[in-house]
């Protein structure tokens, strides 16, 4: 796949568009539709043609792409570091998936027969746009494979929210998602460095982008 600093940036947005999910699910009991749409569905598209397909297109990746123009620079708040730590555990545990072939080929057997699975469904979708059996076969991939390594990620949130299995169930997908936005960022020359050193730049394309007409209906 070849590499752009917009796709790179685009990859990043998914990544901290899963981690903003998984705390409004936990911390609200609530998330933005589209944005959960978009992110669970990425997960699917294992071999999509370039970056934006993975997406749905750049406005897959709104949530995320607000995040990186406005909270990589400025002073941070608390629900803002939360969501950081999100970020680096997902990124640091895609790095040992890294390393873990046969995991990474137990994922994508998982995702293809979450896929085929699917499509006897057909058009039976919820209006939120992803079906509950999805969600819940997302999760359980995630807790077979991600979910036994360390460190695992712990989230913060109502014990009432996360103690729901639909609310838990669309955490872990969000929590896959986020992993195969890192896993993508890392192919397309993303590294933890970045996030250190070229903060401005990354918050800057993430801006343009959203100018370019990604918030546009």
């Amino acid at each position: 796949m070849a590499r752009s600093p917009r796709d790179s940036v685009l990859a990043l947005a998914g990544i901290f568009q899963s981690a903003r999910l998984v705390q409004q699910l936990a911390r609200e009991d609530r998330t933005d539709a589209d944005a959960l749409r978009a992110s669970i569905q990425s997960t699917l598209a294992l071999d999509a043609p370039d970056v934006e397909s993975i997406y749905g297109g750049a406005r897959g990746v709104r949530l995320g792409l607000e995040l990186l123009s406005t909270k990589l620079v400025g002073k941070s708040q608390p629900a803002d570091v939360e969501i950081a730590r999100y970020v680096v555990t997902l990124i640091h545990l895609e790095g040992r998936l890294r390393r873990r072939p046969a995991m990474l080929d137990e994922i994508r057997q998982g995702i293809d027969t979450a896929r085929t699975q699917m499509k006897f469904f057909g058009n039976d979708t919820p209006a939120e746009g992803v079906h509950p059996l999805l969600m819940e076969k997302l999760a359980q991939i995630y807790s077979q494979t991600i979910s036994t390594l360390t460190p695992r990620i712990m989230v913060s949130g109502e014990h009432g929210h996360l103690s729901n299995p639909a609310i838990a169930a669309k955490v872990r997908a969000a929590l896959l998602a986020g992993i195969r936005s890192a896993v993508l960022w890392h192919q397309l020359g993303g590294r933890r460095w970045q996030l250190l050193f070229m903060r401005s730049k990354i918050a800057r394309i993430a801006g343009e982008l959203l100018a370019a007409g990604v918030t546009s209906p």
